[in-house]
């Protein structure tokens, strides 16, 4: 062995080689060599990946026993509630505000229940009022188009003045006509001599006022749009009823999951609390002389590796608190924490056959694409409609008043056609008219036929559209129920695996304080004990999601976005299907 190491200090990177006499001569030295060779190639390789990484100041014994602090954000992020949320008095943001600085400032951590969560998250949901307006828009589009069954009455008022100027000349007069004396010259009232000529400004103003009636008396696309109007209301008001089921679930999955963070939190401190206790165990039995150093050495490490799961799981709690926050769309100041304890939900009630056909029965996404495709249909028909005949009535009365002034009359050559030059006129009347009008289209390029024939196109996709979503509620639906008998079997399992490695580790424990059992045998112990805790967990948050994921497809839920939706957490909460 010292040859060895003298050749691993002098030349590390070079391959150890033994003289080929020296081997023959030396049974032991033929034994040992690829023993040899193998230490040196583990070392050079050891070399290898500590140059890939900083170099770390040496540790001795009194570093053991140190841990590196946690992040003060992540300790403020994960502080335990301190206050139990109080739905009553949230008033969530407006929603073109963004938040200031003061708003943004952590105020106390808040528990609250899932169905509280649930209650806030259909009252103030950004994306669920959203579609609340939506389902008003399609509403007023509708009583708009009901508007078309009835006439429409206009008022019409029009006013203009103005001022032109007027240049008159008369090159043949009308004086040899012998129309009599009166174009006679020189004293006929008409007469206009050769040459004679006039200016003259005119300044006017004139009104009017009149209603105007119009009446469609046949009108074929009438009854289409407020079909097509009403097919969109049903439309929009399935889509509320769908939006509502997928926030349930969200809420819900953000909700069991905020507690399998907080969980994990808990599993994770008391794996590490554990560790130091027995990291202290071994460093006093190493002094004591009854264990080597390399327990303390792998203790310490396995200390390091859990702390970091702890670090990384406080990182997930605060993260999966936001989550949460922003579903139920609560002031940026509120943190919220999950107040119910983690507890398996019932095994689902309905066999697979029974939830699939209760699924498809008044499913709001499956009546949302038939709403969807009803209207196209009804869109497609008042589009050809546009080429039969409309009949209209019409009728409009009003009356009209006008003054005229002349100004600045100037004669030339004898004058021109001062009969009909009055310098002040009032004038006044009314008039009205009453009749029928029909509109036939009998020819336009086409360009309705084709775009009825791209709504049919689009009515007949959407059929398709239909077959995919029933598809995948089925997808869905049958995912979520082996999923869900999955999870109940995997929590039985990990039931009994808790107790055994329970037991297990509270053995070893005992056999390594008495010196029976070595410090590998309860790492390993402990690893298989926190690996049982966890799977634990999971089943039983696996458990909650499916059972969620199938009451989803299930629930019923109000078309009316101002009827008040109460959270149901499980099936037996709802109505008889």
């Amino acid at each position: 062995m010292g040859a060895l190491q003298d050749r691993l200090r002098q030349a590390p990177s070079q391959p150890l080689s033994w003289p080929a006499a020296q081997v023959g001569q030396a049974g032991a030295r033929s034994d040992t060599a690829g023993l040899e060779r193998s230490w040196l190639e583990l070392d050079q390789q050891l070399r290898a990946l500590d140059g890939l990484i900083p170099a770390e100041p040496g540790l001795n014994t009194r570093d053991l026993r140190a841990l590196p602090p946690v992040p003060q954000l992540l300790l403020d992020a994960n502080a335990p509630a301190s206050v139990q949320l109080n739905p009553a008095k949230l008033v969530p943001t407006a929603p073109l505000v963004l938040p200031g600085p003061s708003t943004l400032e952590a105020g106390p951590v808040q528990s609250l229940t899932l169905e509280q969560a649930l209650a806030i998250a259909f009252a103030n949901s950004a994306t669920l009022q959203a579609q609340r307006e939506q389902v008003a828009a399609s509403t007023a589009q509708l009583w708009a188009t009901q508007g078309l069954y009835w006439p429409t009455l206009s008022a019409v008022v029009s006013g203009s003045s103005g001022q032109s100027s007027s240049s008159l000349y008369a090159p043949v007069g009308n004086t040899g006509l012998g129309f009599g004396p009166n174009f006679a010259m020189p004293s006929g009232a008409f007469a206009v001599p050769t040459g004679g000529g006039a200016y003259l400004n005119t300044y006017s103003t004139s009104g009017g006022a009149g209603l105007q009636l119009n009446y469609a008396l046949l009108d074929f696309t009438r009854n289409p749009a407020v079909q097509a109007a009403r097919a969109q209301l049903d439309s929009a008001r399935n889509t509320y009823a769908s939006q509502l089921r997928s926030l349930q679930l969200q809420v819900s999955e953000a909700y069991f999951q905020l507690q399998q963070a907080d969980q994990t939190v808990r599993i994770n401190q008391a794996t590490l609390a554990n560790d130091l206790v027995i990291l202290a165990e071994s460093l006093d039995l190493q002094r004591a002389g009854l264990v080597p150093r390399l327990n303390g050495l792998r203790r310490s490490a396995i200390s390091a590796s859990d702390q970091d799961t702890l670090i990384q799981s406080l990182a997930d709690r605060a993260v999966a608190r936001r989550q949460l926050a922003v579903l139920l769309n609560l002031p940026p100041q509120i943190t919220p924490a999950a107040r119910d304890p983690i507890r398996p939900l019932a095994r689902w009630p309905l066999n697979l056959e029974q939830s699939l056909l209760a699924a498809y029965r008044g499913n709001p996404e499956l009546e949302t694409i038939l709403a969807t495709r009803d209207a196209l249909l009804r869109q497609r028909d008042g589009t050809a409609a546009a080429l039969l005949p409309k009949l209209s009535l019409f009728a409009a009365g009003g009356g009209s008043a006008s003054s005229t002034s002349t100004f600045d009359v100037t004669a030339s050559g004898g004058g021109c056609c001062g009969a009909t030059v009055i310098p002040m006129l009032n004038q006044n009347g009314y008039d009205w008219s009453v009749g029928l009008s029909l509109q036939w289209l009998l020819f336009d390029g086409g360009n309705t036929a084709n775009q009825a024939e791209a709504l049919a196109r689009r009515a007949a996709a959407s059929s398709q559209t239909y077959a995919a979503e029933r598809n995948a509620i089925r997808l869905r639906l049958e995912t979520a129920f082996f999923n869900h008998e999955a999870s109940l079997a995997k929590l039985a399992a990990a039931r009994r695996g808790v107790s055994a490695a329970l037991e297990a580790f509270r053995d070893v424990k005992l056999r390594y304080q008495s010196g029976l059992s070595s410090e590998v045998d309860l790492s390993d112990t402990q690893r298989q004990l926190v690996t049982s805790l966890l799977q634990r967990l999971n089943a039983t948050v696996g458990v909650n999601i499916t059972y969620a994921r199938l009451l989803r497809e299930l629930l019923p839920v109000p078309r009316d976005p101002f009827t008040l939706v109460k959270p149901r957490l499980s099936l037996d909460a709802v109505a008889p299907l």
